[in-house]
């Protein structure tokens, strides 16, 4: 309530979603967030509903034992996505 407009998804516990819908955004973070982190980050600067978890990817299909752990940010806005994408780098 910074602007003193509420968001009504944080009013209803609405905003973060505890699956990932198939037409959410997805942005693939390999730096070590902390998951607190990334939400706070998230409540205080965008508006939309979004999801974060982890995902194993295989990075190269070859190699058995190369896979990677990351953390999947997900958003209902591909704007919001974008504007995440620029500023995970700045995220401690």
């Amino acid at each position: 309530m910074i602007n003193r407009d509420p968001n009504l998804l944080n009013v209803f516990d609405l905003r973060r979603v505890y699956h990932l819908p198939p037409h959410f955004e997805k942005v693939l973070v390999k730096k070590h967030i902390s998951e607190k982190q990334l939400s706070d980050w998230i409540y205080e600067n965008l508006h939309g509903r979004f999801y974060i978890g982890d995902v194993d990817v295989r990075e190269n299909e070859d190699n058995k034992k190369s896979i990677t752990r990351y953390t999947v940010v997900a958003f209902e806005e591909a704007s919001e996505a974008s504007y995440f994408s620029l500023f995970v780098d700045k995220i401690q």
